[in-house]
């Protein structure tokens, strides 16, 4: 095959696994809160939803292992634990999320039915799907990311050059923050760790077996996935702020998607988006189900009863949080997201960097006070935040969620300064 060609095909495929059908409900409502600030948070969501996720690809690159092996330098206890975090939080936020996407936006504007009764067809499916392995899911995903992709440049292209209407004032005091934090709901810096795995096994079975050439390959992939994300992420957000004015305050996230597409396609077009999306979840449960079930077999021996007994339980779970809507299962994640999102962000990076600058000592001192200095971001989402006002105040960028930042970078730097001096000795 064309090594172009190739490359231009890995990169699309990439895009699919990235682009989470539940992901699209976010950029629109970011853009109508932002109004003449649409730029800035653009720069901030793309950040923690196109930037540090396309790290993660080029991290896989270079380790050319599994998601393991991301957190193996701190120690290997550490990875084992950060792993089944990874599944388990993916089980319970990102995949029941696909369930009630599919509520608002499929079956609740056409059927008076509760969102338990969707949660459970939704959920019986996605285990029967993924206990039977078959190739349908596969072919389905193939197909639909380009239609929705499709679809869904036809609705900024029409907001973009037929909206005239003014931008609204931001209702956001901090955009570029409000921007970055809204990026963790992507679970796409969580999606590059796991997925660039996916990579790496699918071409162990290709023809580019040497180090350098799936390097090469999986690095130019991932920038055309990231471009892709950009373009779509960003041009939601501008399209979410042009049309901002024709939304009332306190429309759901799934209203201001399905009040895009109405406003620029009709209503048959928001139907055929609608039943898209709704596939696209489908597959991404189904995706993230087989995932986790794999994952916890690999650890039980290849155990066929292990995979059974955790798709069950992954679909159960699903059925629970999946009935709910999907504000609230956005809420339900933010603790969760605060305290594993930034320890992901400096593994991602540190993994990148040269090995003369993430050393073992590198890897345990930034991770430990990155979990450290999460934890205030974790606990005011749990406890009244009046008890942490004046560790907040104390701690740098704390009172924006991000307390973290600022120490471990120090810690960073402090640890490689001898590094440095040999470097400028020399």
């Amino acid at each position: 095959m064309n090594k172009t060609k190739e490359i231009w095909i890995a990169g699309f495929a990439l895009f699919s696994l990235f682009f989470g059908a539940g992901n699209l409900i976010l950029p629109p409502t970011l853009g109508l809160k932002s109004g003449v600030d649409w730029w800035i948070v653009v720069s901030g969501f793309v950040l923690t939803a196109v930037t540090i996720p396309i790290l993660a690809i080029f991290a896989h690159a270079k380790l050319q292992g599994t998601l393991y092996d991301f957190g193996k330098k701190v120690s290997p206890r550490f990875s084992s634990v950060y792993c089944f975090l990874i599944y388990i939080i993916a089980v319970a936020i990102p995949s029941p999320r696909t369930a009630a996407v599919t509520h608002e936006m499929t079956v609740q504007p056409f059927f008076d039915t509760a969102p338990i009764y969707t949660s459970i067809v939704y959920f019986v499916l996605v285990f029967i799907f993924a206990i039977n392995r078959t190739r349908v899911i596969g072919l389905i995903g193939k197909f639909l990311t380009p239609i929705i992709v499709f679809i869904l440049l036809i609705i900024i292209g029409i907001a973009v050059f037929t909206t005239s209407g003014t931008l609204q004032a931001s209702t956001f005091t901090t955009p570029f923050v409000d921007g970055i934090l809204e990026g963790y709901q992507t679970f796409d810096a969580i999606g590059g760790v796991v997925v660039g795995a996916v990579i790496i096994i699918s071409l162990n079975y290709s023809s580019h077996t040497t180090f350098d050439a799936k390097r090469n390959l999986i690095r130019k992939a991932g920038f055309i996935a990231g471009i892709g994300l950009l373009l779509i992420y960003g041009g939601l957000i501008l399209s979410g702020a042009l049309l901002g004015p024709t939304f009332a305050e306190g429309t759901t996230r799934t209203a201001v998607l399905s009040g895009l597409s109405t406003q620029t396609l009709g209503d048959f077009g928001t139907r055929f988006l609608s039943v898209l999306v709704a596939l696209a979840c489908f597959t991404t449960a189904v995706g993230i189900v087989t995932g986790t079930a794999d994952y916890i077999s690999g650890i039980c021996k290849n155990s066929k009863k292990a995979y059974l007994i955790t798709a069950a339980i992954a679909a159960a779970t699903g059925v629970l949080v999946g009935s709910y809507q999907v504000g609230f299962i956005i809420t339900l994640a933010v603790p969760a997201l605060m305290f594993l999102y930034p320890i992901t962000i400096v593994l991602i990076v540190l993994n990148v960097l040269p090995d003369k600058l993430a050393s073992k000592k590198v890897f345990r001192g930034v991770v430990l006070v990155t979990f450290l200095f999460s934890i205030p971001d974790f606990l005011g989402f749990v406890i009244p935040s009046a008890y942490l006002v004046a560790l907040k105040n104390f701690i740098p960028l704390a009172n924006a969620s991000l307390g973290w930042l600022l120490p471990a970078f120090l810690v960073f730097v402090g640890l490689n300064v001898p590094v440095f001096k040999t470097k400028a000795s020399n």
